[in-house]
């Protein structure tokens, strides 16, 4: 995973109101990566209401509000789509869902005492380039993931969309080379703004 794409879902959950945590700051090459080392990003949501319902699997940025706490494991494979037969091929893909990982990152995200009857689960949230757009592929990998432990899943589509529907062209992002770079290509015409629909209602949802 490149550094682009971690910040562009670091953009995303902050654009949305989340904190976020970057787990490390070194990559690994040399070795196989441990189950730890899977977990790229924690997130928490300060505005969660306890008594919210449970976000849908597919998430847009409309569901987000019902999340409290996630761990996020970017996989910006952008030339190949996750089918079933890669994920069936791949256990490497689900070693952060490993019991020792998962109590990890509940270390790395202690909850305040008074809190822990308002606190919602830790989920586990996998970003990845897009799922088939057939069927019954399509259905057969969100089984897959959703049998394997994952909670949610956000493509890259979706959140790239999100992005350049927030940023305003006459806004300077001095802080953000992504959003800085998507506002010079807003300003050229060089990418349109998509139909804030998307965003607002949660009707109409882009492709996964």
């Amino acid at each position: 995973m490149s550094a682009v794409d971690e910040n562009i879902v670091r953009e995303y959950f902050e654009q949305n109101r989340f904190l976020v945590r970057q787990v490390r700051k070194y990559g690994v090459h040399s070795r196989r990566k441990t189950g730890e080392e899977e977990i790229d990003l924690l997130v928490y949501n300060p505005g969660y209401d306890p008594g919210s319902r449970n976000p849908e699997f597919l998430l847009f940025a409309s569901e987000l509000r019902y999340i409290h706490r996630a761990l996020v494991v970017v996989k910006g494979w952008h030339t190949a789509r996750f089918t079933p037969a890669m994920l069936r091929s791949s256990p490497h893909l689900f070693r952060f869902l490993e019991k020792t990982v998962l109590k990890r990152a509940e270390e790395w995200m202690p909850a305040d005492p008074g809190e822990l009857e308002k606190q919602g689960p830790l989920l586990k949230i996998l970003v990845l380039p897009g799922l088939p757009t057939t069927e019954p592929f399509r259905t057969q990998s969100m089984e897959l993931l959703r049998d394997r432990g994952i909670d949610g899943i956000i493509s890259f589509r979706s959140m790239l969309l999100d992005i350049i529907g927030r940023v305003e062209v006459n806004r300077i992002y001095r802080k953000s080379e992504i959003l800085e770079v998507v506002r010079v290509l807003k300003k050229y015409e060089l990418l349109n703004t998509p139909q804030m629909e998307l965003f607002d209602t949660g009707n109409s949802k882009p492709e996964t």
